[in-house]
C-alpha cells in the first residue's frame, strides 16, 4: 500500500470519525429468527423512496408547474425527451410501491410488537412519515394536470373541507381559493417538492437515528421461547452481513420496479378542462380506495350530522389511535401480549382489503 494510500484513512477520521462509524458497523448485530424477514422492507421502502428522489430531480428539469404547460411539459417529456417515457414511469410506479412496502413494514412492526418500549418513538416517526409518504402521493396525482387528476384531487380536497371548524380554511390553503385552479396546481407542487421532502428528511433522519441507537426488536414470541430455551439466541453482523441481504431486497425491488415501468408505461390521459363533466367512475388512488368507498356507503344524515363528516371523524380518530398504539399497549416483556391489538390489526388489514376491492369492482 502506498503511502497516500495509508493516509487516507486517518485524514477522513480526523475530520468526519471514521473510525468511530468504522467501530459501531463492527459492533452492530441484527437478530435472526424465523420472521427476520420482515426487517427488509424497511430498508426497501428507502431505497424506493431514493428512486423518488432521483427520477424526482430528472423530471424537473422538464416539467413547468403551470396550468397553460403542466400537461403539455409532461407530454414532451413523454415523446420527445429520451427515455423520458421510462423516467416518468419509474417515478409513477416507485411511488406506488414506495407505499405498498410502508405499509407492509408498518404492519410487519405492528404484529411483531416493534413498537414496545423503548421504542415508542420509533413508531410515532415511522406512523408521520408513512402519512408524508400519502402526502406525496395526493400531491404528486395533480401535477401532469390531467382530467382524471384534476377531479380526484376536487373530490379529495372537498373531503378535507368538510372537516369541522377548520374545514373551509385547509380548503381555501389546500386549493389556494374556492376552486381547484392554477393556484391549486402551484401549491401541490410546492408541498411535492419542497414541504413534504423538507418533513420527510428531518422525519427519516431521526427515524433511522432511533433505529440504529435502539436497535432491531426481538419478537415477544421469539423471546420467550430463547427464555424458556426452546429456541437459541442468534444474530449477525450489520456489515456487511445484514446489508448485503438487504442489497437483494433492493435488487428485487429494482427488478419489479423495471419490469412494471417497460411493460406498463404510465398512461397521460387527457388536459385537464375545469368545464367539462366529470369522467364517470372517479376515485382516488389504490391506498385511499377503503375511505373513498366507507363515505360511499355512509347515509347523507347520522344523527343530524352530515354523514360524510362522520366518516372523517371516525378514520382521523383512528389514526390517532393507531399511532398511539406503543402508549396503549402496555404489556411487555415475555407475558403474552395483549390480543385485542393483534386481532385490531387483523381487522383492519381485512377492512382495508374489501372495501378496496369493493371500490374497483
Amino acid at each position: 500500500m502506498s503511502e497516500p494510500q495509508r493516509k487516507t484513512p486517518s485524514w477522513l477520521d480526523e475530520r468526519f470519525g471514521a473510525g468511530t462509524i468504522e467501530e459501531f458497523l463492527r459492533h452492530k448485530i441484527v437478530p435472526i429468527h424465523r420472521h427476520s424477514i420482515w426487517y427488509y422492507f424497511g430498508g426497501m421502502t428507502l431505497f424506493l423512496f431514493i428512486i423518488q428522489v432521483l427520477t424526482g430531480i430528472l423530471l424537473l428539469l422538464y416539467y413547468r408547474p403551470t396550468p397553460n404547460d403542466a400537461f403539455e411539459s409532461v407530454q414532451y417529456m413523454m415523446t420527445q425527451v429520451r427515455f423520458g417515457w421510462l423516467i416518468r414511469s419509474v417515478h409513477s410506479w416507485s411511488a406506488n410501491l414506495m407505499i405498498f412496502t410502508a405499509f407492509v413494514h408498518m404492519f410487519s412492526v405492528y404484529f411483531l410488537k416493534a413498537y414496545r418500549k423503548p421504542r415508542e418513538l420509533t413508531w410515532v416517526t415511522g406512523m408521520l412519515l408513512l402519512f408524508v409518504v400519502m402526502g406525496f402521493g395526493f400531491s404528486g396525482y395533480l401535477l401532469p394536470w390531467n382530467t382524471l387528476a384534476f377531479f380526484a384531487t376536487k373530490v379529495g380536497t372537498e373531503m378535507a373541507g368538510s372537516v369541522p371548524v377548520v374545514g373551509k380554511w385547509f380548503l381555501i390553503f389546500l386549493r389556494g381559493g374556492e376552486e381547484v385552479t392554477g393556484a391549486t396546481l402551484t401549491r401541490f407542487f410546492g408541498f411535492h417538492v419542497a414541504v413534504l421532502p423538507g418533513l420527510a428528511t428531518c422525519l427519516l433522519a431521526l427515524h433511522l437515528l432511533l433505529v440504529q441507537q435502539l436497535g432491531m426488536s426481538t419478537p415477544p414470541g421469539v423471546e420467550r421461547a430463547i427464555a424458556e430455551g426452546r429456541e437459541p439466541r442468534r444474530s449477525m453482523p450489520f456489515f456487511p452481513n445484514f446489508l448485503l441481504r438487504d442489497m437483494i431486497g433492493w435488487y428485487a425491488a429494482l427488478g419489479v420496479l423495471g419490469a412494471l415501468a417497460a411493460i406498463f408505461p404510465w398512461e397521460l390521459g387527457t388536459k385537464a378542462d375545469a368545464f367539462a363533466a366529470a369522467p364517470a367512475g372517479i376515485r382516488p388512488e389504490w391506498y385511499f380506495l377503503f375511505m373513498f368507498q366507507t363515505l360511499k356507503y355512509l347515509p347523507s344524515k347520522i344523527f343530524f350530522v352530515d354523514g360524510e363528516l362522520v366518516g372523517i371523524f371516525v378514520f382521523s380518530a383512528a389514526a390517532l389511535v393507531w399511532v398511539a398504539v406503543p402508549f396503549l399497549d402496555r404489556k411487555i416483556g415475555f407475558g403474552r401480549t395483549t390480543r385485542i391489538f393483534t386481532g385490531a390489526g387483523v381487522f383492519v388489514i381485512g377492512y382495508m382489503m374489501l372495501f378496496s376491492w369493493l371500490a374497483l369492482r
